[in-house]
């Protein structure tokens, strides 16, 4: 594993810690999301990035965009655009809700991991969003440093032993 990567849970494909550092996470919904076949297989190899991604409402409808799949390398000519929007399989009440969030002022929707979730066999690919406010310049630096805390902490009693 490359240094300073760290693993993801099992059956994730892909995390946004970068959401949890921007953003107070406050409610978080699971939907679907629609995909081609080359898309699929390539989310099954683990070539997803979230990053730069965020949700957006569209003619009631939510869309995945920014979100970057790399293209199947199996796939020749049939290959899927790697950041195209993806629409977002909700119910409306959900939907309806994340209208209100986003209309409020300093909430924003972003998705925060991407993931297979079923039975053998059975798996089905989907995204986990969260509506988050933002952090001001403060609240990041206390998270940084309440990190880096813990970190040393665990260091010291890890010598200790």
């Amino acid at each position: 594993m490359a240094k300073g990567k760290r693993k993801a849970a099992s059956g994730d494909v892909a995390t946004n810690r970068q959401a949890a550092f921007r953003y107070n996470l406050l409610d978080k919904f699971e939907c679907g999301i629609v995909l081609t076949g080359t898309e699929v297989k390539s989310l099954r190899d683990g070539q997803a990035q979230l990053k730069d991604a965020y949700v957006l409402i569209r003619d009631g409808e939510a869309w995945l965009v920014n979100a970057y799949i790399a293209p199947y390398a199996a796939a020749s000519r049939d290959n899927h655009l790697p950041e195209h929007d993806r629409k977002l399989l909700l119910h409306r009440k959900e939907i309806d809700r994340l209208i209100g969030a986003t209309r409020e002022k300093g909430l924003t929707v972003v998705p925060t991991r991407i993931y297979f979730a079923g039975g053998e066999g059975r798996s089905r690919a989907k995204v986990e969003i969260a509506i988050g406010r933002g952090k001001d310049l403060y609240d990041k630096r206390q998270a940084i440093k309440e990190r880096d805390t813990a970190r040393d902490m665990a260091r010291e009693m890890r010598d200790y032993r």
